[in-house]
Protein backbone atom coordinates (compact mmCIF):
# COMPACT_ATOMS: atom_id res chain seq x y z
CA UNK A 1 0.00 0.00 0.00
CA UNK A 2 1.55 3.32 -0.78
CA UNK A 3 1.51 6.31 1.48
CA UNK A 4 -2.03 7.99 1.62
CA UNK A 5 -3.45 5.40 -0.33
CA UNK A 6 -7.24 5.18 1.11
CA UNK A 7 -8.50 1.54 1.31
CA UNK A 8 -11.85 0.09 3.02
CA UNK A 9 -11.24 -2.54 5.24
CA UNK A 10 -13.83 -5.63 6.26
CA UNK A 11 -13.52 -7.35 10.05
CA UNK A 12 -16.87 -10.05 9.96
CA UNK A 13 -19.02 -10.22 13.07
CA UNK A 14 -17.34 -13.33 14.35
CA UNK A 15 -13.39 -11.66 14.65
CA UNK A 16 -14.93 -8.22 15.48
CA UNK A 17 -14.64 -9.16 19.11
CA UNK A 18 -10.87 -9.61 18.78
CA UNK A 19 -10.22 -6.32 16.95
CA UNK A 20 -12.74 -3.57 18.25
CA UNK A 21 -10.58 -2.98 21.40
CA UNK A 22 -8.09 -1.42 19.08
CA UNK A 23 -10.36 0.40 16.50
CA UNK A 24 -9.40 4.48 17.39
CA UNK A 25 -10.03 6.48 14.26
CA UNK A 26 -6.80 8.73 14.37
CA UNK A 27 -4.42 5.83 15.14
CA UNK A 28 -1.85 4.48 13.18
CA UNK A 29 -0.99 0.30 13.06
CA UNK A 30 0.83 -2.02 11.47
CA UNK A 31 -0.91 -4.85 9.72
CA UNK A 32 -0.16 -8.04 8.12
CA UNK A 33 -1.28 -11.65 7.06
CA UNK A 34 -4.85 -10.15 5.91
CA UNK A 35 -6.48 -11.28 2.82
CA UNK A 36 -7.01 -8.31 -0.30
CA UNK A 37 -10.17 -9.13 -2.46
CA UNK A 38 -11.50 -6.73 -5.35
CA UNK A 39 -14.02 -4.34 -3.65
CA UNK A 40 -17.83 -4.84 -4.19
CA UNK A 41 -19.30 -2.45 -7.16
CA UNK A 42 -21.95 -1.31 -4.87
CA UNK A 43 -21.56 1.21 -1.50
CA UNK A 44 -18.08 1.51 -2.41
CA UNK A 45 -16.45 4.00 0.45
CA UNK A 46 -12.90 4.54 -1.01
CA UNK A 47 -12.18 4.50 -4.97
CA UNK A 48 -8.98 2.04 -4.80
CA UNK A 49 -10.47 -1.39 -6.97
CA UNK A 50 -9.39 -3.12 -3.79
CA UNK A 51 -10.02 -3.90 -0.16
CA UNK A 52 -8.05 -5.64 2.95
CA UNK A 53 -10.22 -8.01 4.49
CA UNK A 54 -9.37 -9.51 8.19
CA UNK A 55 -8.99 -13.21 8.82
CA UNK A 56 -7.49 -15.39 11.82
CA UNK A 57 -3.94 -14.92 11.10
CA UNK A 58 -4.14 -10.95 10.71
CA UNK A 59 -1.91 -8.79 12.95
CA UNK A 60 -2.83 -5.51 13.76
CA UNK A 61 -0.61 -3.49 16.14
CA UNK A 62 -0.83 0.22 17.43
CA UNK A 63 2.53 2.37 16.21
CA UNK A 64 3.18 3.94 19.16
CA UNK A 65 5.64 6.47 16.93
CA UNK A 66 5.42 6.02 13.54
CA UNK A 67 8.75 7.26 11.65
CA UNK A 68 6.44 8.46 8.81
CA UNK A 69 2.64 9.51 9.99
CA UNK A 70 -0.01 8.97 7.51
CA UNK A 71 -2.85 12.17 7.06
CA UNK A 72 -5.47 11.38 9.63
CA UNK A 73 -8.48 12.50 7.04
CA UNK A 74 -9.25 11.30 3.93
CA UNK A 75 -12.46 12.26 2.68
CA UNK A 76 -14.05 12.19 -0.93
CA UNK A 77 -16.11 14.79 -1.25
CA UNK A 78 -18.60 15.44 -4.34
CA UNK A 79 -20.61 18.47 -5.39
CA UNK A 80 -24.25 18.59 -6.23
CA UNK A 81 -23.98 17.97 -10.37
CA UNK A 82 -22.18 14.70 -8.97
CA UNK A 83 -24.20 13.26 -6.37
CA UNK A 84 -26.56 13.61 -8.64
CA UNK A 85 -24.66 11.58 -11.13
CA UNK A 86 -24.23 8.76 -8.16
CA UNK A 87 -28.22 8.67 -7.19
CA UNK A 88 -29.74 5.47 -7.37
CA UNK A 89 -26.73 3.81 -8.87
CA UNK A 90 -25.81 1.97 -5.71
CA UNK A 91 -21.69 2.59 -6.18
CA UNK A 92 -20.55 5.07 -4.02
CA UNK A 93 -20.89 6.41 -0.41
CA UNK A 94 -19.87 9.41 -0.96
CA UNK A 95 -18.76 12.33 1.76
CA UNK A 96 -20.09 16.13 1.48
CA UNK A 97 -19.58 19.56 2.88
CA UNK A 98 -21.87 21.89 3.84
CA UNK A 99 -23.51 24.58 5.92
CA UNK A 100 -26.40 23.92 8.08
CA UNK A 101 -29.44 25.66 7.39
CA UNK A 102 -32.32 24.03 9.10
CA UNK A 103 -32.84 21.09 11.14
CA UNK A 104 -36.54 18.87 11.44
CA UNK A 105 -36.64 16.69 13.84
CA UNK A 106 -39.31 14.32 15.65
CA UNK A 107 -36.77 12.55 18.37
CA UNK A 108 -38.88 12.55 21.92
CA UNK A 109 -38.95 10.61 24.51
CA UNK A 110 -42.23 8.59 23.56
CA UNK A 111 -41.45 4.74 23.96
CA UNK A 112 -41.63 3.09 20.18
CA UNK A 113 -41.60 6.34 18.31
CA UNK A 114 -38.90 6.00 15.56
CA UNK A 115 -36.60 8.83 15.57
CA UNK A 116 -36.13 10.75 12.34
CA UNK A 117 -33.91 13.91 11.36
CA UNK A 118 -33.51 16.25 7.98
CA UNK A 119 -31.45 18.55 7.69
CA UNK A 120 -30.93 21.00 4.63
CA UNK A 121 -27.48 21.80 3.67
CA UNK A 122 -26.15 24.30 1.42
CA UNK A 123 -23.17 23.34 -0.70
CA UNK A 124 -21.15 25.31 -2.64
CA UNK A 125 -22.66 27.43 -5.58
CA UNK A 126 -25.98 27.94 -3.17
CA UNK A 127 -27.58 24.21 -4.20
CA UNK A 128 -29.26 22.84 -1.22
CA UNK A 129 -29.74 18.83 -0.26
CA UNK A 130 -31.56 17.18 2.51
CA UNK A 131 -29.98 14.62 4.23
CA UNK A 132 -32.36 12.53 6.42
CA UNK A 133 -30.60 10.32 9.57
CA UNK A 134 -32.44 7.72 11.13
CA UNK A 135 -33.10 5.95 14.81
CA UNK A 136 -29.88 6.47 16.96
CA UNK A 137 -27.68 8.57 14.44
CA UNK A 138 -30.92 11.36 14.64
CA UNK A 139 -30.82 10.83 18.48
CA UNK A 140 -27.24 11.66 18.56
CA UNK A 141 -27.13 14.24 16.18
CA UNK A 142 -30.24 15.62 17.87
CA UNK A 143 -28.65 15.18 21.36
CA UNK A 144 -25.07 17.21 20.19
CA UNK A 145 -27.37 20.23 18.70
CA UNK A 146 -28.98 20.57 22.32
CA UNK A 147 -26.04 20.47 24.49
CA UNK A 148 -24.18 22.81 22.00
CA UNK A 149 -24.01 26.46 23.23
CA UNK A 150 -24.58 28.18 20.01
CA UNK A 151 -25.37 26.57 16.52
CA UNK A 152 -23.24 24.85 14.13
CA UNK A 153 -22.38 26.53 10.76
CA UNK A 154 -20.57 23.48 8.75
CA UNK A 155 -21.37 20.03 8.68
CA UNK A 156 -19.26 17.47 6.99
CA UNK A 157 -20.78 13.94 6.49
CA UNK A 158 -18.94 10.87 5.85
CA UNK A 159 -20.58 7.67 3.60
CA UNK A 160 -23.93 9.10 2.68
CA UNK A 161 -26.15 7.00 -0.13
CA UNK A 162 -27.84 9.57 -2.64
CA UNK A 163 -31.13 8.93 -4.13
CA UNK A 164 -33.30 11.27 -6.57
CA UNK A 165 -36.76 11.02 -5.45
CA UNK A 166 -39.74 12.84 -7.19
CA UNK A 167 -36.63 14.55 -9.74
CA UNK A 168 -34.88 16.28 -6.63
CA UNK A 169 -32.12 15.14 -4.96
CA UNK A 170 -31.88 13.61 -1.04
CA UNK A 171 -29.31 12.02 1.33
CA UNK A 172 -29.56 9.04 3.80
CA UNK A 173 -27.17 8.52 6.24
CA UNK A 174 -26.07 4.85 6.27
CA UNK A 175 -24.68 2.62 9.00
CA UNK A 176 -21.53 3.89 8.33
CA UNK A 177 -22.27 7.28 8.44
CA UNK A 178 -20.41 10.26 10.36
CA UNK A 179 -21.27 13.40 10.94
CA UNK A 180 -18.94 16.63 12.09
CA UNK A 181 -19.52 19.46 12.88
CA UNK A 182 -17.42 23.36 12.27
CA UNK A 183 -14.03 23.17 12.74
CA UNK A 184 -13.94 19.09 13.91
CA UNK A 185 -12.77 18.39 10.77
CA UNK A 186 -9.68 20.38 8.82
CA UNK A 187 -12.08 20.45 5.59
CA UNK A 188 -15.22 21.53 7.79
CA UNK A 189 -12.49 24.29 9.46
CA UNK A 190 -11.63 25.44 6.05
CA UNK A 191 -15.51 25.65 5.13
CA UNK A 192 -16.22 27.78 8.41
CA UNK A 193 -13.64 30.19 7.53
CA UNK A 194 -14.82 30.80 4.34
CA UNK A 195 -18.42 31.41 5.35
CA UNK A 196 -17.26 33.80 7.91
CA UNK A 197 -15.08 35.45 5.80
CA UNK A 198 -17.95 36.13 3.13
CA UNK A 199 -20.50 37.47 5.88
CA UNK A 200 -17.49 39.68 7.97
CA UNK A 201 -17.87 37.59 10.81
CA UNK A 202 -21.48 38.33 11.49
CA UNK A 203 -23.41 35.40 12.68
CA UNK A 204 -26.45 33.90 10.96
CA UNK A 205 -29.43 35.60 12.27
CA UNK A 206 -32.17 32.57 12.08
CA UNK A 207 -31.17 29.72 14.39
CA UNK A 208 -31.75 26.42 13.53
CA UNK A 209 -35.24 24.75 13.90
CA UNK A 210 -34.32 22.25 16.75
CA UNK A 211 -38.43 21.69 17.99
CA UNK A 212 -40.47 18.65 17.65
CA UNK A 213 -42.19 18.50 13.59
CA UNK A 214 -45.78 17.41 14.47
CA UNK A 215 -48.17 15.96 12.09
CA UNK A 216 -51.41 17.72 12.65
CA UNK A 217 -54.65 16.74 11.48
CA UNK A 218 -56.83 19.29 9.44
CA UNK A 219 -59.99 19.56 7.56
CA UNK A 220 -59.65 20.51 3.72
CA UNK A 221 -60.81 23.89 4.54
CA UNK A 222 -57.90 24.57 7.01
CA UNK A 223 -55.46 23.41 4.85
CA UNK A 224 -56.81 25.57 1.93
CA UNK A 225 -56.71 28.85 4.87
CA UNK A 226 -53.58 27.43 6.26
CA UNK A 227 -51.97 28.07 2.52
CA UNK A 228 -53.69 31.24 2.19
CA UNK A 229 -52.40 33.25 5.51
CA UNK A 230 -49.31 31.41 7.14
CA UNK A 231 -45.61 32.01 5.67
CA UNK A 232 -44.15 30.06 3.49
CA UNK A 233 -42.74 26.92 4.82
CA UNK A 234 -42.66 22.76 4.62
CA UNK A 235 -44.97 20.81 6.76
CA UNK A 236 -46.94 17.90 6.48
CA UNK A 237 -50.58 17.49 7.35
CA UNK A 238 -53.06 14.67 8.43
CA UNK A 239 -56.50 15.06 6.03
CA UNK A 240 -59.38 12.85 5.47
CA UNK A 241 -61.80 13.21 2.48
CA UNK A 242 -63.70 11.51 0.03
CA UNK A 243 -62.70 11.19 -3.71
CA UNK A 244 -65.40 13.21 -5.75
CA UNK A 245 -63.71 12.88 -9.13
CA UNK A 246 -60.90 11.75 -11.09
CA UNK A 247 -59.21 14.31 -13.60
CA UNK A 248 -58.17 11.63 -16.26
CA UNK A 249 -58.39 14.44 -18.97
CA UNK A 250 -54.72 15.29 -17.55
CA UNK A 251 -53.89 11.07 -18.05
CA UNK A 252 -52.83 8.74 -14.89
CA UNK A 253 -49.17 8.25 -15.67
CA UNK A 254 -46.31 9.88 -17.74
CA UNK A 255 -42.78 8.43 -19.02
CA UNK A 256 -40.22 9.87 -17.20
CA UNK A 257 -36.30 9.91 -17.43
CA UNK A 258 -34.81 6.58 -15.70
CA UNK A 259 -31.55 8.78 -14.43
CA UNK A 260 -33.40 11.82 -12.59
CA UNK A 261 -37.49 10.81 -12.88
CA UNK A 262 -38.47 14.17 -14.42
CA UNK A 263 -41.08 13.59 -17.42
CA UNK A 264 -39.23 13.14 -20.91
CA UNK A 265 -39.67 15.27 -23.93
CA UNK A 266 -40.61 13.64 -26.77
CA UNK A 267 -39.20 14.17 -30.36
CA UNK A 268 -39.39 12.84 -33.69
CA UNK A 269 -37.76 9.43 -33.26
CA UNK A 270 -36.97 9.61 -29.54
CA UNK A 271 -37.03 10.98 -25.78
CA UNK A 272 -35.22 13.74 -24.65
CA UNK A 273 -34.30 14.43 -21.03
CA UNK A 274 -33.93 18.30 -20.63
CA UNK A 275 -32.50 17.99 -17.23
CA UNK A 276 -29.70 15.30 -18.19
CA UNK A 277 -28.99 17.11 -21.41
CA UNK A 278 -29.65 13.63 -22.76
CA UNK A 279 -31.50 13.39 -26.83
CA UNK A 280 -31.87 9.22 -26.35
CA UNK A 281 -33.22 9.07 -22.18
CA UNK A 282 -34.51 6.26 -21.52
CA UNK A 283 -38.16 6.00 -19.76
CA UNK A 284 -39.82 4.82 -17.26
CA UNK A 285 -43.44 4.93 -16.81
CA UNK A 286 -44.43 6.43 -13.32
CA UNK A 287 -47.63 7.19 -11.73
CA UNK A 288 -48.98 11.23 -11.60
CA UNK A 289 -52.69 11.00 -11.06
CA UNK A 290 -54.81 14.53 -9.66
CA UNK A 291 -58.26 14.16 -7.71
CA UNK A 292 -60.41 15.81 -6.18
CA UNK A 293 -61.13 15.31 -2.90
CA UNK A 294 -63.97 16.48 -0.38
CA UNK A 295 -65.04 16.56 3.02
CA UNK A 296 -67.55 18.64 5.23
CA UNK A 297 -65.74 21.49 5.41
CA UNK A 298 -64.63 22.19 1.59
CA UNK A 299 -63.27 20.56 -1.63
CA UNK A 300 -59.27 20.18 -2.76
CA UNK A 301 -57.44 18.95 -5.88
CA UNK A 302 -54.56 16.65 -4.45
CA UNK A 303 -51.67 14.58 -6.50
CA UNK A 304 -50.95 11.61 -6.01
CA UNK A 305 -47.28 10.57 -7.70
CA UNK A 306 -45.29 7.15 -8.54
CA UNK A 307 -44.27 5.76 -4.66
CA UNK A 308 -47.72 6.73 -3.41
CA UNK A 309 -49.65 5.07 -5.79
CA UNK A 310 -47.42 2.11 -6.27
CA UNK A 311 -47.57 1.09 -2.52
CA UNK A 312 -51.56 1.62 -2.28
CA UNK A 313 -52.29 -0.76 -5.30
CA UNK A 314 -49.23 -2.97 -5.16
CA UNK A 315 -48.49 -2.39 -9.15
CA UNK A 316 -46.18 -0.81 -10.73
CA UNK A 317 -46.88 1.91 -13.18
CA UNK A 318 -45.05 0.15 -16.14
CA UNK A 319 -46.68 -3.49 -15.16
CA UNK A 320 -50.40 -1.68 -15.73
CA UNK A 321 -49.15 0.25 -18.63
CA UNK A 322 -47.93 -3.52 -20.30
CA UNK A 323 -51.45 -5.16 -19.38
CA UNK A 324 -53.39 -2.14 -20.89
CA UNK A 325 -50.68 -1.64 -24.43
CA UNK A 326 -51.98 -0.97 -27.72
CA UNK A 327 -49.97 -1.51 -30.39
CA UNK A 328 -48.96 2.00 -31.67
CA UNK A 329 -50.07 4.12 -28.80
CA UNK A 330 -48.13 6.26 -26.64
CA UNK A 331 -48.03 4.81 -22.53
CA UNK A 332 -49.38 8.56 -21.80
CA UNK A 333 -52.83 7.91 -24.01
CA UNK A 334 -53.87 4.37 -22.51
CA UNK A 335 -57.10 4.12 -20.83
CA UNK A 336 -57.20 5.04 -17.16
CA UNK A 337 -56.34 1.01 -15.54
CA UNK A 338 -59.97 -0.05 -13.36
CA UNK A 339 -58.46 0.11 -9.91
CA UNK A 340 -57.28 3.93 -10.90
CA UNK A 341 -60.97 4.51 -11.63
CA UNK A 342 -62.17 1.97 -8.55
CA UNK A 343 -60.95 4.88 -5.98
CA UNK A 344 -63.69 7.39 -6.94
CA UNK A 345 -65.79 6.91 -4.42
CA UNK A 346 -63.51 6.15 -1.95
CA UNK A 347 -62.44 7.55 1.65
CA UNK A 348 -59.11 8.35 2.14
CA UNK A 349 -56.72 9.50 5.34
CA UNK A 350 -53.65 10.56 3.60
CA UNK A 351 -50.79 12.71 4.42
CA UNK A 352 -49.81 15.82 2.57
CA UNK A 353 -46.72 17.97 2.14
CA UNK A 354 -47.32 21.17 2.22
CA UNK A 355 -44.09 23.18 1.14
CA UNK A 356 -42.83 26.58 -0.13
CA UNK A 357 -44.57 26.24 -3.62
CA UNK A 358 -48.22 25.63 -2.12
CA UNK A 359 -47.87 29.69 -0.84
CA UNK A 360 -47.20 31.21 -4.29
CA UNK A 361 -49.84 32.16 -6.93
CA UNK A 362 -48.88 29.56 -8.51
CA UNK A 363 -50.39 26.60 -6.40
CA UNK A 364 -53.17 24.59 -7.50
CA UNK A 365 -52.86 20.87 -6.08
CA UNK A 366 -51.17 19.45 -2.66
CA UNK A 367 -48.62 16.39 -3.17
CA UNK A 368 -49.78 13.09 -1.29
CA UNK A 369 -47.04 11.57 0.09
CA UNK A 370 -48.71 8.86 2.25
CA UNK A 371 -52.08 7.20 1.92
CA UNK A 372 -53.06 5.48 5.70
CA UNK A 373 -54.24 2.14 6.09
CA UNK A 374 -57.26 1.69 8.29
CA UNK A 375 -54.51 0.08 10.99
CA UNK A 376 -52.17 2.85 11.05
CA UNK A 377 -51.93 5.71 13.21
CA UNK A 378 -51.43 9.41 12.57
CA UNK A 379 -47.35 9.35 10.90
CA UNK A 380 -44.49 11.33 12.24
CA UNK A 381 -43.15 13.48 9.61
CA UNK A 382 -42.65 11.98 6.45
CA UNK A 383 -38.72 11.90 5.88
CA UNK A 384 -37.31 11.10 2.18
CA UNK A 385 -36.49 7.39 1.77
CA UNK A 386 -34.99 4.56 4.34
CA UNK A 387 -32.00 3.39 5.77
CA UNK A 388 -32.84 -0.31 4.00
CA UNK A 389 -30.24 0.32 1.38
CA UNK A 390 -26.71 0.80 2.84
CA UNK A 391 -23.23 -1.04 3.17
CA UNK A 392 -24.08 -4.10 4.46
CA UNK A 393 -22.82 -6.06 1.70
CA UNK A 394 -19.42 -4.20 0.71
CA UNK A 395 -17.46 -7.87 1.19
CA UNK A 396 -17.73 -9.28 -1.74
CA UNK A 397 -15.48 -10.10 -4.48
CA UNK A 398 -12.87 -12.73 -5.51
CA UNK A 399 -10.27 -12.90 -2.79
CA UNK A 400 -6.29 -12.24 -3.38
CA UNK A 401 -4.59 -14.02 -0.22
CA UNK A 402 -1.64 -12.46 1.61
CA UNK A 403 -0.70 -14.36 4.19
CA UNK A 404 2.04 -15.21 6.51
CA UNK A 405 1.38 -18.70 7.06
CA UNK A 406 -0.40 -21.59 4.57
CA UNK A 407 -3.11 -22.64 7.16
CA UNK A 408 -6.30 -23.17 5.57
CA UNK A 409 -7.60 -19.74 4.73
CA UNK A 410 -10.13 -17.96 1.48
CA UNK A 411 -10.93 -21.69 0.27
CA UNK A 412 -10.97 -23.43 3.52
CA UNK A 413 -13.75 -23.98 6.31
CA UNK A 414 -13.52 -20.18 7.25
CA UNK A 415 -14.75 -19.01 4.67
CA UNK A 416 -17.88 -20.88 4.79
CA UNK A 417 -18.93 -18.54 7.84
CA UNK A 418 -17.48 -15.75 5.94
CA UNK A 419 -19.06 -15.08 3.00
CA UNK A 420 -19.25 -17.11 -0.49
CA UNK A 421 -16.01 -19.06 -1.74
CA UNK A 422 -13.53 -17.22 -3.87
CA UNK A 423 -12.97 -17.33 -7.56
CA UNK A 424 -11.13 -20.71 -7.97
CA UNK A 425 -8.95 -19.02 -10.90
CA UNK A 426 -8.21 -16.11 -8.86
CA UNK A 427 -6.92 -17.97 -6.25
CA UNK A 428 -4.68 -20.34 -7.85
CA UNK A 429 -2.93 -17.43 -9.93
CA UNK A 430 -2.48 -15.64 -6.88
CA UNK A 431 -1.71 -18.13 -3.97
CA UNK A 432 1.71 -16.84 -2.98
CA UNK A 433 2.40 -15.94 0.95
CA UNK A 434 4.06 -13.05 1.72
CA UNK A 435 5.31 -11.76 5.37
CA UNK A 436 4.90 -8.42 4.09
CA UNK A 437 3.33 -5.94 6.98
CA UNK A 438 1.55 -2.57 6.15
CA UNK A 439 1.50 0.46 8.07
CA UNK A 440 -2.29 1.88 8.16
CA UNK A 441 -4.52 4.47 9.97
CA UNK A 442 -7.97 3.88 10.70
CA UNK A 443 -9.61 6.93 9.18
Amino acid sequence: MYQATMMQATIYANRLSRFRSKLAAGTMYTISGYDVARCAQNFKLTDSPLMIRFNDSTAFDELAEPVSPLPEEGFRFRDQSELIGLANTSTQLPDIVGEIIAVKSNVSDTPGEKSRLMETIKLDKDSTVTLSLFESQAEAFHKRLEDMHGDPRVVVATSINPKMIGGGLFLNATSGTHVYFDKETKPGEDYFYKLVARDNGVPSAAPLLKGYAKVETLTISELISFVASAQPQDIDFVCTGRVVRLDVDKGWCYVACAKCSKKLQRTVSALECVRCSNPNAVGVLRYRLELAIADSTAEGTFVCFDGVMTKLHNLRASEAGQMLAVEGENPEDMIVPPFINDMEGKTLTFQVRVSAFNFTAHHQTFTITRILKEHERIPAPDFVGGNNEDDNNLGGGGHVPVRNDSREGSSGPDKKADGPPADTAVEKSSRSSTSAAKKARVV
